[in-house]
């Protein structure tokens, strides 16, 4: 028998967001991990805010609505606040009431600037490092680094004669037969922004360059970091991660029980070293003296071209962890092209070097969370 629209529709229904997420969603997965980490940033909030005034929008809400933006690949904050009107699985993520109206889109424009005083992003992806659940899928000696360009918001047009008088006709401009260089130019919609190409025969384009440090077990990132779009970027970037990660470590030796305090001294002492696994781009003398100076192996790739030599010995690539870390760090291009194509970081949404770094710190962190909680379901 065929069916029928009913005319006259429910005038009450009771329902709770709860039951209408799966049980098997792999947000819920994500949100526990998520609410821990916050909690752990309780005092970073308290120092954001004054003890009198109208209540603002949790800074939790605003943390966990730019996790969800990286997820779903929500262009703007406009269309998700938009989206958390009639979108259940966000109002659940969010800890939102079905009668409780969505704040708007201006709310992010007013919280950016408190956010990124306090680097609560880095906080927040820093935090995620310490979870458990993370820590035990991570590697504590193999790593890989690698870099990659993210578009700035400014066209090829801005970028105009320093100095030059403002002007509001953005008509056509022709850059052909023109000489123009970071040095004499500067981007007049975002002068952060550097014009650079990856490499040759590639276009350039006004640019930032970001930087991940990545873990070569599972592919988890272990640091982030947004720069200057130059030559040196890459592996002043790396060195910069490395001793990070480095610092953080020998912290967490410090929380540790004595037990394993010991064993972690036994393991130094018969000289075990960390690997840093890395393409062509690294291949420079000075890079590799400073890794070994601070006793990492450098599993580079040897830059062998026409006329120059390698500054990786042949010892170092004849020995079978070389040729481990030289398939393990692919595993890192699959980082930028979730943070390009999912993440929407491919170009940046904002001006300035501090905000793309901050949304590049939340798009990493969705990365981590969405692939622990995947890890976590194949170990159970």
């Amino acid at each position: 028998m065929r069916g029928k629209t009913p005319e006259q529709p429910s005038m009450l229904a009771l329902v709770s967001i709860e039951s209408m997420v799966p049980a098997d969603h792999p947000l819920r997965g994500i949100r526990p991990l998520v609410q821990r980490v916050l909690h752990e940033l309780d005092p970073v909030f308290e120092r954001m805010y004054t003890d009198w005034g109208r209540p603002s929008v949790p800074p939790e809400r605003l943390l966990k609505a730019m996790l969800l933006m990286s997820l779903y690949s929500v262009r703007s904050e406009r269309q998700f606040c938009e989206q958390l009107g009639y979108n259940m699985l966000f109002r659940w993520f969010l800890d939102m009431d079905l009668t409780e109206r969505p704040f708007d889109a201006s709310v992010f424009s007013k919280n950016r600037e408190r956010l990124l005083e306090h680097d609560v992003a880095r906080h927040f992806f820093d935090a995620i490092l310490e979870l458990d659940e993370l820590r035990r899928h991570m590697s504590s000696d193999h790593f890989s680094v690698d870099g990659t360009l993210i578009e700035a918001w400014a066209s090829a047009k801005s970028f105009r004669p320093k100095g030059e008088e403002e002007s509001d006709n953005n008509g056509f401009a022709d850059f052909k037969g023109t000489q123009r260089s970071n040095d004499t130019h500067e981007s007049t919609t975002d002068p952060e922004s550097r014009l650079f190409r990856k490499g040759r025969g590639r276009e350039a384009k006004l640019s930032y360059m970001a930087h991940v440090l990545m873990e070569n077990r599972n592919g988890l990132i272990q640091d982030f970091e947004l720069t200057e779009a130059n030559g040196k970027a890459e592996r002043e970037a790396a060195l910069a991660m490395v001793d990070r990660e480095r610092e953080r470590r020998a912290r967490q030796r410090k929380k540790t029980r004595r037990k394993q305090r010991k064993a972690s001294q036994r393991t130094n002492q018969k000289g075990r070293r960390l690997t840093l696994a890395a393409d062509k781009g690294y291949d420079t003398r000075d890079f590799v003296r400073a890794c070994r100076e601070r006793r990492i192996t450098p599993h580079v790739a040897q830059n062998q071209h026409v006329g120059r030599s390698s500054a990786i010995d042949n010892r170092t690539v004849h020995h079978p962890g070389y040729r481990v870390s030289s398939r393990a760090r692919l595993l890192i291009e699959k980082i930028f092209g979730w943070a390009k194509t999912i993440g929407g970081y491919r170009r940046s949404r904002f001006r300035g070097r501090g905000r793309t770094r901050a949304a590049g710190l939340m798009v990493m962190s969705a990365f981590n969370l969405l692939r622990i909680s995947k890890l976590t379901i194949k170990t159970t």
